[in-house]
């Protein structure tokens, strides 16, 4: 319906696809206790965010429901909560990165590729969903809602296999914090 309404997103969506995998990334590098700050590890948040990751998994689904029995305000409203948790779950994501020792992941045997594969699996996706997102959520914002579907279709289960595969993660590595 609207295209000038996708035209003014489209460079905030580039920016933000490319900009935020960085900033994570080198936020993830930068240990602020290792600088010489005298900040406390941040160790309760990893249960805090891996809820989230689980929540937004259970909002996505209900948010499918919700749309396919002609719920649209409803839609709208939980996928703009799932925007909402997937923001508040990187920005503790990386706080707690940026106060904690890293840690490594102790399992063995065949445990151990399945993790592996697991976490690749959840970092790559979790950078290709972010544009992913955006251009679903703005085609809906623009009401291109035939274009909305047609792309959400391919976004709602990658996200899925993000939120979930985040709880994974955390449910396997959990064991090995150190605090």
């Amino acid at each position: 319906m609207d295209k000038k309404i996708e035209k003014k997103y489209n460079n905030w969506i580039v920016i933000l696809s490319v900009a935020i995998p960085l900033v994570v990334a080198l936020l993830f590098s930068v240990n602020l206790r290792k600088l010489g700050y005298d900040v406390k590890p941040l160790s309760f948040l990893p249960p805090i965010y891996a809820t989230i990751n689980g929540i937004t998994a259970v909002i996505l689904v209900w948010a499918v429901i919700s749309i396919k029995n002609g719920k649209r305000k409803l839609h709208e409203n939980l996928m703009k909560t799932a925007i909402a948790l997937s923001v508040a779950f990187l920005a503790m994501y990386v706080a707690y990165h940026m106060t904690s020792n890293e840690t490594k992941f102790g399992g063995v045997g065949i445990i151990r590729p399945i993790y592996f594969f697991i976490l690749i699996t959840h970092i790559s996706l979790s950078i290709i969903i972010i544009p992913l997102v955006l251009v679903t959520y703005v085609r809906a914002l623009s009401q291109r809602f035939d274009k909305h579907k047609k792309i959400a279709r391919i976004t709602f289960p990658i996200w899925l296999y993000v939120a979930v595969t985040g709880v994974i993660v955390y449910l396997l590595i959990s064991p090995y914090y150190v605090l």
